[in-house]
């Protein structure tokens, strides 16, 4: 089977959306392109790195509606010119964004994550990590994007000037300078 596209990681008989009875306000089931369960997850066998980087590929190509909406917010530094990741492997883990230099994840999560111990699980390792995190349901990124950025920028800090203005003096105002002296 050799160039064929990397599957997700499940095992017969699973794939389905697993439901809680909470009332949490999470979204209604598949709400946000909700994805299956990888056989791994919260069933104590731990993956390769071979197979966390297919299922992180598979899943950077085919992205929930939600994290299509995150990614075009954070894609290109364009939320204050800080460089986002999709779909990355923190062993032995993959979250949906990161930004490394401010060790900040980002999870878009369906109603699957409602009251799920593998997330607490998780968020403690990530923690422990060093890294912070955000999570927003599907239906809040879906429906309030401008909240759901906001909420992103200010988590991050406030963005220093580049470089070369840090070292550059500052212009000077017409008629002021080098060429005014020698006039």
């Amino acid at each position: 089977m050799t160039g064929s596209r990397p599957q997700p990681l499940s095992r017969p008989g699973e794939g389905g959306v697993r439901q809680s009875a909470s009332n949490n306000p999470s979204p209604n089931s598949g709400e946000g392109g909700a994805r299956p369960r990888s056989g791994w997850e919260g069933e104590g066998l731990l993956p390769t790195r071979k197979e966390l980087l297919a299922r992180a590929k598979w899943m950077r190509a085919n992205p929930t509606e939600a994290e299509r909406r995150l990614w075009t917010m954070l894609r290109d530094r364009r939320l204050a010119a800080f460089k986002f990741r999709r779909q990355q492997v923190i062993e032995p883990y993959i979250v949906d964004f990161v930004c490394f230099a401010e060790r900040l994840v980002i999870e878009a999560d369906g109603s699957q994550h409602a009251d799920n111990k593998d997330d607490a699980r998780r968020d403690a390792f990530l923690t422990a990590q060093g890294f912070r995190l955000l999570r927003f349901w599907n239906n809040h990124v879906l429906g309030e994007s401008e909240a759901v950025a906001a909420a992103i920028f200010a988590a991050l800090p406030v963005p220093h000037p580049p470089a070369a203005a840090r070292r550059a003096p500052p212009s000077p105002v017409k008629g002021e300078g080098f060429g005014a002296l020698h006039a």
